[in-house]
């Protein structure tokens, strides 16, 4: 079976401080446990001489990458070959172990000036915790391995997708969003219960709540971002919104420019599936420098109202008109507060599909529509 690879370089590799694991040797061995317990038939040894890492530092984390670097007696420092590096994710600190003796269960790699970087989406998850510990090895000529007690373990977590992981997924999600249908309304379905409670506690405004952990696992609006989810697309046919819904028998409708108008700014949230041939977009509408505005313009894409492929407002004839993306479903966050006043609420006529609902969704990491080459 052949071992993984680690990645390259995120820095030059003509700097000793950007050195990372390339050209790394991945070798089919089964390693020790943390504990120092050496299995019989490993065929690695233990030498006291070989400095143990210590005081670890992660840094420069990305979502699917991290340096790392250490601290190390100088004693038997030349004899060096190899560092172990084992890497577990927190919730299951035995996830990357096999019962199989010829699987690696530890990345190797030769020994390269501290920091060294290390990436692959093969093995790291944005937005995941992971502990890791270290020893050095020496290998001899026989092909077995001298080797150092672990490190101390350490704890860090991955970060959320960047920009740029973004825009790779903004531009798989163009691909596919098809022509575009008017629409004069946005919408957002609900119980009863709900628009009663908000009347009754919130002074007929709908408050901002912070999104649930649906779509990518790495989107950097998934628990943080606070919005009011919207819908706005339309049926072929009728180019009106649809009579069915996941979320509830009773819909507010608020005519589009009440929402989205040249006092906003449109940015790009996330784009996935859920095993089925449905693909959804997440966007968000901002008023033009709100709280919503600032956390979007750090993080995410921002598009062009009059010019993109999801979600578009122009003016012709003195008129805001407006459209969406055919072959998608939009989902939109308005990131301030709604009034209800401002619209209607109304019991809709259709249907409420249960299976529609993205609540905390999982998306499916073997989409080749929807995934890019990072963790999912």
């Amino acid at each position: 079976m052949e071992a993984p690879r680690l990645a390259h370089t995120m820095g030059s590799p003509t700097s000793p401080c950007e050195e990372v694991i390339k050209n790394l040797s991945l070798e089919a061995i089964q390693l020790c446990d943390r504990d120092g317990n050496k299995s019989q038939d490993s065929g690695i040894a233990e030498m006291e001489e070989l400095p143990v890492p210590h005081n670890i530092k992660i840094s420069n984390i990305t979502c699917d990458s991290f340096k790392i670097s250490w601290d190390m007696d100088s004693k038997s420092k030349d004899r060096i070959t190899h560092y172990f590096i084992d890497l577990n994710k927190k919730e299951n600190k035995n996830s990357n172990k096999f019962k199989h003796k010829d699987v690696p269960t530890k990345l190797v790699a030769k020994a390269v000036p501290l920091p060294m970087t290390v990436r692959g989406h093969w093995f790291l998850s944005p937005r995941t915790e992971y502990t890791v510990a270290v020893q050095t090895a020496s290998k001899q000529l026989d092909g077995d391995y001298v080797v150092s007690e672990w490190s101390e373990i350490i704890e860090f977590c991955t970060a959320d997708y960047s920009k740029v992981h973004l825009t790779q997924l903004l531009e798989k999600a163009e691909v596919i969003a098809g022509r575009m249908l008017k629409l004069s309304v946005f919408y957002r379905n609900q119980h009863k219960e709900y628009f009663d409670y908000v009347r009754e506690h919130h002074g007929n405004a709908m408050q901002p709540s912070v999104k649930d952990n649906s779509g990518s696992h790495g989107s950097p609006i998934s628990g943080k971002l606070e919005g009011i989810f919207f819908s706005c697309n339309t049926e072929f046919n009728t180019g009106k919104p649809p009579q069915d819904s996941p979320y509830g028998r009773y819909r507010y409708e608020i005519a589009a420019e009440k929402l989205f108008n040249p006092n906003t700014n449109l940015y790009f949230g996330d784009f996935y599936c859920m095993y089925t041939a449905y693909h959804y977009v997440i966007l968000v509408i901002a008023p033009v420098g709100s709280p919503g505005d600032e956390f979007c313009k750090q993080r995410l894409p921002q598009l062009n109202i009059k010019d993109n492929k999801f979600l578009t407002c122009d003016e012709e004839d003195g008129v805001m008109v407006y459209h969406h993306a055919q072959d998608v479903i939009l989902e939109v966050i308005y990131t301030d507060p709604v009034d209800l006043s401002l619209g209607t609420v109304a019991e809709i006529t259709g249907h409420q599909l249960m299976s529609l609902s993205t609540a905390n969704a999982k998306k499916d990491p073997s989409c080749k529509t929807c995934n890019i080459s990072v963790g999912r």
